[in-house]
């Protein structure tokens, strides 16, 4: 009697009990679940009239758009696996991403065609080229027209929850990209274990501030469909924009990297215009500055909280859990406490922190570890690299590489990367927490602390910090303004004002790029 774990369960029961109501709205279209459905199973089944079959790989480079959306159905359904790129990458990249997962099919925004012409003939695997729009010559087909021309019946083939459901690709910031292999059961207990945690309805409305290739949009391509929910995409991020769609869609929820929540909290009141309150806010993908969280709940009237996890994890591992001794304090030290990546999520699994030697660090929020973990959402593991699915996975527990501090109350708080903690003088400095020291400096929009080398310490924390438009410091005030806050060797040992912080395209910092000295950094 048991039926597979996978996510299409969650398209089956929406569409039987909210067939008639709008899930998706993509400019000024707004389409029914009825008639989303329907266009993914013509899809599909145009698919499979291509040749596609179970455990082939479709590749897609497109921004949140609707047939985006569509892909996480109308290709795992016929059993096929899911290959979103980031659109941000260059064309190399995507000939090796394309080229590394096997794809058979790549379907490409308007946008991004021109790019694709310029490196297919390097594309020898892809058998049929797709441009999510009207073709713009014969090489390529279009995919409405395609939709249009196929029948909504399709080969329905028997799947199992080990199945892969996606490949999603590691940015590659130092090495070429992993191939992350996530199956149906490992996304459906991601699913469920988000909605064990946020209580959303069918009465509610989803902006797609997040890219949905990054992590498949954390689960929530799936999670709002589960419950009825309309999804509203969004291809490109602009603050306007995405408060006039708050306000015009009674948008309830988003998700958003810190440096997104930044730019919101920072928009001027013009472009901010009535800012509808109650908004709920999920973030992760870097550690929120308690400060920035403070700004969204007390001047916005949001509601922030803060999940963690990787790509490798389905993407969510724990959640900063509210408890009722959280609400008697002040706003200031509530959000401090908001900024701690908290605790496991009830269905994902067990989490450690520990030393070198695999030991539990002390619940004294001070000695730092690794965070470990194991259970359901882990990857199967990384596609055509035995080597590194070993390495992180060798002992049983999947090694994060974040560094990290147990606090008594069991809540875990990264301070780094391991990679990012810097040493000096023997010292373990945590960027993040000079990081939020700068945040709250009134005239410092975003920051990033690196560790370089020095003559004297080994390495030292140095800034490189972004104004707001119109405000001013000086290097010596912020220096001066860290050393007040924190113990002296912590701050950082210079500034260098920037127009603004390399960023991945899912608004992490690239601190590799700093320290390289890549980026065109020009002191103000």
């Amino acid at each position: 009697m048991e039926t597979p774990l996978t996510p299409l369960e969650f398209a089956r029961r929406t569409r039987k009990l909210y067939g008639d109501r709008v899930g998706a709205v993509d400019g000024e279209l707004r389409l029914t679940y009825e008639q989303f459905f329907d266009r993914c199973d013509r899809w599909s089944a145009a698919l499979q009239g291509m040749g596609v079959r179970k455990g082939d790989r479709l590749a897609y480079i497109a921004p949140n758009t609707h047939e985006q959306l569509e892909s996480f159905y109308a290709v795992p359904q016929i059993g096929a696996v899911l290959v979103p790129i980031n659109f941000r990458l260059t064309a190399d990249d995507f000939v090796y991403i394309t080229s590394h997962s096997g794809a058979k099919v790549l379907c490409v925004h308007p946008d991004y065609v021109s790019a694709i012409d310029g490196v297919r003939d390097e594309l020898k695997g892809v058998e049929h080229f797709v441009v999510l729009g009207p073709a713009p010559d014969k090489r390529w087909l279009g995919y409405e027209a395609a939709i249009a021309g196929a029948r909504p019946e399709f080969k329905r083939p028997e799947i199992d929850e080990s199945d892969l459901l996606a490949l999603n690709y590691t940015s590659g910031t130092t090495a070429k990209p992993k191939g992350v292999m996530i199956t149906h059961r490992n996304a459906w207990m991601n699913v469920m274990d988000t909605l064990v945690h946020f209580h959303i309805t069918v009465d509610d409305t989803y902006l797609w501030t997040l890219p949905m290739f990054h992590a498949n949009g954390w689960t929530f391509v799936w999670i709002i469909t589960a419950v009825g929910g309309r999804h509203i995409c969004l291809p490109k991020v602009e603050p306007a924009r995405v408060f006039d769609l708050i306000r015009k869609e009674k948008v309830g929820w988003l998700c958003a990297a810190p440096t997104v929540l930044i730019s919101l909290a920072n928009a001027p009141a013009e472009v901010r215009g009535q800012v509808p309150r109650g908004v709920h806010v999920v973030t992760a993908g870097a550690p929120p500055a308690a400060a920035t969280i403070e700004r969204m709940e007390g001047e916005l009237g949001w509601e922030v909280t803060q999940v963690y996890g990787l790509t490798e994890t389905s993407p969510f591992l724990t959640i900063c859990e509210p408890r009722p001794e959280h609400t008697s304090m002040s706003a200031a030290d509530r959000a401090v406490i908001k900024a701690r990546t908290g605790v496991e999520m009830i269905g994902a699994g067990e989490m450690r922190v520990v030393d070198d030697k695999g030991q539990d660090v002390p619940a004294d929020g001070q000695t730092l570890g690794e965070i470990v973990f194991r259970g359901n959402v882990i990857l199967k593991g990384y596609y055509n690299d035995k080597e590194a699915t070993e390495k992180v996975m060798g002992d049983g527990w999947f090694h994060t590489g974040d560094a990290a501090v147990l606090h008594p109350d069991g809540y875990v708080e990264i301070r780094d990367r391991i990679k990012d903690v810097i040493i000096s003088g023997g010292e373990n400095i945590s960027s993040i927490e000079v990081e939020g020291v700068l945040l709250r400096h009134p005239a410092v929009q975003e920051a990033a602390i690196v560790g370089l080398p020095h003559e004297k310490w080994g390495e030292a924390p140095f800034a490189y910090v972004v104004l707001k438009p119109g405000a001013s410091a000086t290097e010596a005030e912020l220096i001066a303004f860290t050393r007040e806050r924190l113990a002296h060797f912590k701050a950082p040992h210079g500034v260098t004002f920037v127009p603004e912080l390399p960023k991945t395209a899912t608004g992490k910092i690239q601190k590799y790029v700093l320290r390289k000295g890549a980026a065109a950094i020009v002191r103000q």
